[in-house]
């Protein structure tokens, strides 16, 4: 053993404590075994592209030009060559060109911007990016431009991914272990790690599982009132919409008696928006449209992470405050300590926030781009809806296996009712892994009521492999079960 190894420092306990499930021990087996030679399918996370998912075109044509400037004029002069000369233009192929729109996009971006992405921005993101998520927040929401609810851009941060925001603002809350952050459960590990590093308190509400996992203000009282109980001062009540891991889409009401309790109680709103675009059919309803012009605090973040885009690797993101409180014992409002923390690491990557401006800013009908652009978010999320039926269907041949709510996110979130005595879903979703090559996550990962058991299964693989493991699992399920 070297010295070093034979050193021993002091830690933060809060750090060796967190767990983050879905790239915890069943992925780091997963991982062993395609060491192994052996084939897996990773349906632990949320990574669309890791699993097969296409880029969007659009998308991509703009970023490559983005990081290399000097495409730019070589592409007009294709484009030039081409249209003076029909045997190019079959030779090239429409894949061969990058449209005016686009390259006239890229030289605004840059130009914005005043430099290449190689350089750092505000630290709280480029305003014309900003101002480009203030209006989609108006357009999305009904929001007239120059009204009172319109979205402020300098309440609106640019953030590496929706998780950084999410940290910003729970690393603001969090003054110690007897400040309380309500978060539903089950819920994205995110917000329980990050509650356990900053030395807080997690309180758990439970949405009605058999309902379709909706919740009223009574289930958030009594969440409210055991905290107090103990001592817990509660700041802040997570709400994820659609739901992770889920995919329950909250409506109206429940989301007008979620702004009801947190104004009535001086509670911060953290709204997780990020799979907004993942309904499939039913109504997403924000948390900025719902609030209006009542009072209640509220943070609210969307990712490019997610929706139809995927671009998890870019680690792009927006958070926007309303009705920011003041941070007690000064006249600093929230926006002005998240501005601090944000400019402690100079910015968020530049990439990334030129992706959320693309993700907020789609081509214009009848652009060059945008019937292609169109085709393909459809396509994608047509066959996301398509995986997940499949799925569901296969839950009926499975025994005892129950899936509630609608479809939304990307996850499927079924209950296991029936497992082999002294075992758990970890037990399960780990014989699952090592049986199928299935790679899931077992639902104490995510939080659940005592004596349930669940995994959560991402929905992302092409759909030729779902159906071929499919039948596998059934069949490892019944066997398993009946033990």
């Amino acid at each position: 053993m070297s010295v070093s190894e034979k050193l021993q420092i002091p830690v933060n306990q809060n750090i060796l404590e967190m767990e983050y499930a879905v790239r915890g021990p069943i992925p780091i087996r997963a991982a062993e075994l395609r060491k192994q030679g052996k084939q897996t399918i990773p349906c632990n996370i949320g990574n669309p592209q890791a699993l097969g998912q296409d880029p969007i075109t659009y998308y991509r044509q703009v970023l490559s030009l983005l990081e290399d400037p000097s495409r730019i004029d070589r592409e007009r002069r294709l484009n030039r060559l081409m249209s003076q000369d029909s045997e190019a233009q079959v030779a090239m192929g429409e894949s061969g060109s990058i449209s005016g729109y686009v390259l006239d996009l890229a030289e605004m971006m840059i130009s914005t911007h005043g430099a290449n992405v190689g350089a750092y921005s505000e630290s709280n993101g480029q305003l014309f990016v900003r101002e480009a998520v203030a209006k989609f927040i108006n357009k999305r929401d009904g929001f007239d431009p120059a009204g009172p609810l319109s979205a402020d851009p300098e309440r609106i941060f640019i953030t590496d991914g929706a998780s950084e925001g999410a940290r910003h603002i729970l690393q603001l809350l969090i003054t110690g272990p007897s400040d309380g952050i309500m978060v539903p459960i089950p819920q994205y590990p995110l917000y329980s790690a990050t509650i356990r590093a900053c030395d807080g308190t997690q309180v758990n509400y439970y949405p009605n599982e058999d309902a379709g996992w909706v919740f009223d203000r009574a289930i958030l009282e009594e969440s409210l009132e055991s905290a107090k109980q103990d001592g817990i001062t509660v700041k802040a009540i997570v709400v994820i919409n659609p739901g992770n891991p889920t995919g329950a889409i909250l409506d109206r009401k429940t989301i007008d008696d979620v702004i009801d309790f947190a104004e009535e109680h001086g509670i911060v709103i953290i709204a997780d928006e990020v799979y907004q675009e993942n309904v499939y059919g039913a109504e997403f309803i924000s948390f900025a449209k719902a609030l209006g012009d009542r009072d209640a605090p509220l943070v609210s973040f969307h990712s490019v992470s997610k929706g139809f885009y995927g671009e998890c690797g870019h680690r792009g993101g927006y958070m926007e405050l309303r009705n920011p409180p003041t941070a007690a014992g000064t006249d600093l409002s929230f926006r002005d300590v998240i501005f601090k923390q944000a400019s402690v690491a100079l910015c968020s990557n530049l990439v990334g926030q030129m992706m959320v401006y693309l993700m907020v800013s789609p081509p214009e009908a009848g652009s060059e781009p945008y019937d292609q652009y169109v085709q393909e978010r459809d396509t994608i999320l047509q066959e996301l809806e398509d995986k997940a039926t499949l799925l569901r269907e296969g839950f009926a041949q499975m025994d005892s296996v129950e899936c509630f709510g609608r479809t939304g996110a990307m996850y499927l979130f079924p209950r296991l009712n029936k497992l082999p005595a002294g075992t758990n879903d970890f037990d399960y979703c780990m014989a699952l892994l090592e049986e199928t090559g299935l790679t899931t996550v077992n639902g104490a990962g995510f939080g659940q009521r005592e004596g349930t058991h669940h995994l959560r299964i991402a929905f992302l693989p092409p759909k030729e492999m779902i159906a071929e493991v499919l039948p596998k699992w059934i069949e490892f399920h019944n066997e398993y079960v009946n033990r």
